[in-house]
């Protein structure tokens, strides 16, 4: 049997933590973008969503016709239309989208943070992983925020509270990634 060639190892984990760094980099410049137009940022959402419902409903139209029986064509249609109309929606008004969004992303954020919170038990001895629980907490902070604001300011949270948790995202991913940048090293 072969011996595991430690430098290897050691090239792998800079490689694979230089991409989270990328990314998380990423995460931290939308997060900003974010934070300083939460308005553009909330409509930008909105009809993202809008647009990914409406490609939902064409990939339920077309799996309707993949074969399977007539009672899975009526649900795959069924789908389809409620996808459909869904995206339209969101498209023609978003400013309604919002309202809805705003309900969906506090329930999305307080889902993130227990996992996130779970996760930081699970990995508390690896280093940086503090930031995984600052992340978990700081979240939770926000979907609560979120839920008890609503429906006043919906219009302006969305693009914001993403805004913070995309920016809260990114550093701890960097600080993760940067401190098994340095358990490679030693």
């Amino acid at each position: 049997m072969a011996a595991e060639n430690p430098v290897g190892v050691q090239g792998l984990v800079r490689k694979v933590s230089g991409w989270v760094m990328a990314m998380a980099v990423v995460f931290i410049i939308l997060g900003v973008l974010a934070i300083i137009e939460p308005m553009v940022a909330g409509l930008a959402i909105a009809l993202l969503v809008g647009w990914l419902l409406i490609a939902g409903g064409v990939a339920h139209v077309v799996s309707a016709f993949s074969g399977g029986g007539a009672g899975r064509v009526i649900w795959q249609i069924l789908l389809a239309v409620v996808y459909l109309v869904g995206g339209f929606y969101f498209i023609t008004h978003p400013l309604l989208a919002l309202g809805t969004l705003t309900l969906y992303l506090a329930l999305i954020l307080l889902v993130e943070a227990v996992v996130e919170i779970l996760t930081y038990f699970q990995t508390r001895a690896l280093g940086g992983s503090g930031w995984q629980l600052v992340n978990g907490v700081v979240t939770l902070l926000l979907g609560l925020m979120i839920w008890s604001q609503f429906p006043s300011s919906a219009v302006w949270a969305i693009g914001t509270l993403i805004g913070v948790n995309l920016l809260m995202t990114g550093i701890s991913r960097f600080m993760i990634a940067s401190a098994a940048r340095q358990l490679s090293k030693g």
